[in-house]
């Protein structure tokens, strides 16, 4: 993966770790932004910005887990690698169920934190691609009238046209109608094809 166009976002409040880390980043290729306090990054963060972060563990008054937590509660999936000086399991434990990519200790070696940042990267080009595609199934749900929502989420769910028209208290002729409107607004030729879409914009059916 090229690091052209790649942002680094790494926050730890050593200055001489922190201007090392900038230094190392850059010479690698990428778009390092150095922040020495959580935040200071908060204040500056654009989660639209392609990359990932790199978190000193330990920091006074707001820590790296803290910040973390912070992201998640955000709605924002920025992947993460830790970076500490006295690493424990409990705590590594801790930050990759939080969704850290990696938990690196320092001094940190040159090479494991360009592969952690590797593995980051896909993880965030991954993200972002499933969530452009999100974005555009919602945009294609949101041209569906009501009613053909409602036979959206029969459909999905396996139930049969009558069925879905002794639900509705409508005539199958209508639901039959409402179905293939339902396809043609979406682009999709079959239910199975329908349920694949709508998964991935988190639409789950009423069973």
């Amino acid at each position: 993966m090229s690091t052209v166009g790649q942002t680094m976002f790494v926050v730890d409040d050593d200055a001489s770790v922190l201007k090392a880390l900038g230094r190392l980043l850059r010479s690698a290729g990428y778009d390092a932004r150095t922040f020495s306090s959580a935040q200071d990054f908060l204040a500056a963060h654009d989660p639209d910005v392609p990359g990932c972060a790199v978190f000193d563990l330990s920091m006074p008054g707001f820590d790296g887990l803290q910040l973390q937590e912070k992201l998640t509660c955000d709605g924002i999936a920025r992947p993460i690698i830790f970076l500490t000086g006295n690493g424990s399991i409990p705590l590594s434990v801790k930050a990759m169920k939080g969704g850290a990519v990696d938990f690196l200790t320092k001094p940190v070696n040159r090479e494991k934190l360009l592969s952690a940042i590797t593995h980051a990267l896909e993880v965030d080009a991954t993200s972002r691609q499933e969530q452009d595609e999100r974005k555009a199934v919602r945009c294609k749900l949101d041209k569906l009238t009501p009613r053909e929502r409602e036979v959206l989420i029969h459909v999905i769910a396996g139930r049969l046209n009558k069925q879905i028209a002794a639900e509705l208290g409508t005539v199958e002729k209508t639901v039959k109608v409402h179905r293939g409107r339902v396809m043609s607004k979406l682009g999709v030729r079959s239910v199975a094809e329908l349920v694949r879409l709508t998964e991935r914009a988190g639409l789950m059916p009423q069973l």
